[in-house]
């Protein structure tokens, strides 16, 4: 969500390339069998409905209406959103935010947002969204699509985040062989852990929790040679 009391989080998105980059062969060969081929813009306009759809309908009716059935939140622990959401009213105001950057799997099925929020109150902050194509494996059939949130939360911040001149968006690699596991594992057992990936591997999210401490979701993308990650500014380490 938008407007969260400060947990830890720790954001990581690979350094790949430029949505706007020239294709490869394997991209090529993909647009023309008319197979899936990232479209970055689609979660730009999917983000720009959703905060938009949040100020004509309300807060919590917006997360509602556009939450994957699986979708979770930080509440502060991880919490399944439907079940969260499910009758809560809308706020008189409701939260503003902006995109500013959209990292997407190769196969344009999964992507994660991060932008900045403003409330009613004065106060700012940062957001993380994974966005998830619903109906992925029609999309070359010609049906609609239809993007999902399947994560979401928001972090306090003392000063807002500077907005950028345009949304910047990068696409994971297409060539190489993606590693098989979606997230790494720890010394200590998570007393909660959600994990998700695009069908084609090269975007995957890990949300943990251990016991005593705040959840965390780092986001990973496939470089052509390992799942690169680097880090954004949005790591807090505080205990519940």
């Amino acid at each position: 969500m938008r407007l969260f009391a400060a947990i830890g989080i720790t954001l990581i998105l690979a350094g790949c390339a430029s949505g706007g980059g020239r294709m490869n062969d394997r991209e090529r060969y993909n647009r023309a069998a008319g197979k899936p081929v990232a479209n970055p813009s689609a979660v730009v306009k999917a983000e720009l409905s959703f905060a938009r759809l949040a100020q004509e309908k309300g807060q919590w009716t917006a997360f509602r209406e556009t939450a994957a059935d699986d979708a979770i939140m930080f509440v502060p622990a991880i919490t399944e959103a439907k079940q969260w959401l499910n009758g809560k009213a809308d706020p008189q105001s409701a939260v503003e935010w902006q995109p500013h950057r959209i990292s997407m799997s190769c196969d344009g099925s999964l992507a994660v947002s991060t932008g900045a929020w403003q409330a009613a109150n004065g106060s700012t902050g940062s957001f993380v969204t994974i966005w998830r194509l619903e109906n992925f494996d029609e999309r070359h059939r010609g049906k609609d699509q239809e993007w999902k949130w399947v994560f979401d939360h928001g972090t306090p911040l003392d000063e807002p985040l500077p907005a950028p001149d345009f949304i910047e968006t990068e696409v994971a690699s297409c060539t190489g062989k993606t590693p098989e596991q979606t997230g790494e594992a720890g010394a200590q057992k998570p007393a909660d852990r959600r994990v998700g990936k695009s069908p084609d591997g090269t975007l995957v999210w890990d949300a943990v929790q251990y016991s005593g401490k705040n959840p965390s979701i780092t986001v990973r993308a496939w470089d052509g040679n390992r799942m690169q990650a680097v880090e954004h500014a949005l790591k807090e380490d505080q205990p519940q």
